[in-house]
Parts: C-alpha cells; structure tokens; sequence
C-alpha cells in the first residue's frame, strides 16, 4: 500500500504516540508492544490528525523546519507507517 496525497492521513486508533520519559523520545504504543521513534517520525506523525493530507504535511514540517524538499522523506515514511497499520487513510 502506498499514501494517496490527496486523502487526509490519521493516527490509528489501535495506537498510541506519546512521549516515553524513560527512553527520552516518542513512542507508539500497542497492544502488542512499542516502537520507538526518532525526532522526524515522530513530527510527521504528530501531523496525522485527519486534517492533513500528504501536501499539507510536507508544507507544515518545511515552514516548521525553515527546509525545503522533504516530500520524498516523508513519502517514503508514512508508506511504511501506513503498511504497519500506524496511519489509515478512508
């Protein structure tokens, strides 16, 4: 599966980001377990609210960032958290 950049993105409902204490970074939790994320997947993910699509995305992180040509990055992330069930687009 890969993201459709005209659809909104949204965190699953099955998971949950959130900010770990004891290993200093963001997490997504599960039923199953945790993956720990580093700085950039955890803004990108934060940005999956269901208001945003990949555009939007790419254009909030670039002005956040004072950066440009992020869209293959980020692509190629959310494809990998869209097949690991992180984010679902309807």
């Amino acid at each position: 599966m890969t993201i459709n950049p005209e659809l909104p993105i949204n965190f699953s409902p099955m998971h949950r980001l959130q900010w770990e204490e004891v290993q200093q970074k963001d997490v997504i939790l599960y039923p199953e377990g945790m993956v720990e994320l580093n700085q950039s997947s955890a803004e990108i993910l934060k940005l999956c609210d269901g208001t945003r699509n990949l555009d939007q995305i790419v254009t909030d992180l670039e002005e956040k960032f004072s950066t440009t040509d992020l869209k293959n990055d980020i692509t190629s992330f959310l494809d990998v958290a869209l097949n690991n069930g992180w984010i679902q687009q309807d």
